[in-house]
């Protein structure tokens, strides 16, 4: 699959789509496994909810969530690497309240049916602005009214005033669209497309948060 953003590192491909999970724990010894757990269980999941993951990966954050789901609740990813989504559906395939499809999200798209929250995890920041406008319009798209846009990604700071330890590996990791990401307002740009209500929590000393911005 030919990437349409060259500069951009959340097109995962190949070997890293395969090992994507493997690889994670590995460069964050053991780290992310213990702070994405911590994410998803600030998010405070209604047992019932219908969610949407954009970006879904391999199913990893699909299983944490869905611990806090009654058999009612729900989830639907929407991921576009083939080599993810056949984890995904490996790893879910034991529950019926878990799905996934190959669906851009970058892409303007309308779904029949409305859900509770819209769950992005560190996806948004490798787009280029407009293109974040269009999942920002598809999150509200999907959602109900008064439904939860929950955006876990870079908090916003300015890059070259970032402690070393955090500096170095942001500036060798990250592509372009990051530093441009982690300097917007994206509270005013989520109001204007119309949000509100934002609650947030903060990790790794600021530097990364879980924004919830509820559609009014």
């Amino acid at each position: 699959m030919k990437k349409i953003y060259p500069d951009s590192k959340v097109e995962i491909q190949g070997f890293a789509a395969k090992f994507y999970d493997n690889l994670l724990n590995f460069v964050t010894l053991g780290g992310y496994s213990i702070f994405i757990k911590k994410a998803i269980k600030s998010i405070n999941i209604n047992p019932n909810d219908k969610i949407i993951d954009f970006g879904a990966g391999t199913g990893r954050n699909a299983l944490l969530m869905n611990k806090y789901l009654s058999e009612k609740g729900e989830i639907f990813g929407l991921e576009i690497s083939e080599l993810m989504i056949s984890q995904f559906k490996s790893k879910t395939k034991n529950y019926k309240n878990i799905s996934v499809i190959n669906q851009r999200i970058d892409q303007l798209f309308k779904l029949e049916k409305k859900y509770d929250k819209v769950f992005i995890s560190f996806v948004l920041h490798g787009f280029p602005f407009e293109i974040q406008k269009n999942i920002i319009q598809n999150a509200f798209n999907a959602l109900k009214e008064n439904g939860e846009f929950i955006i876990l990604d870079f908090n916003e700071f300015f890059a070259d005033k970032t402690p070393l330890y955090f500096r170095i590996p942001f500036k060798i990791i990250e592509c372009k669209y990051a530093f441009e990401y982690v300097e917007r307002d994206w509270k005013r740009i989520l109001f204007e497309f119309g949000f509100d209500d934002f609650k947030e929590k903060l990790f790794l000393k600021k530097h990364i948060r879980l924004l919830k911005a509820k559609k009014r």
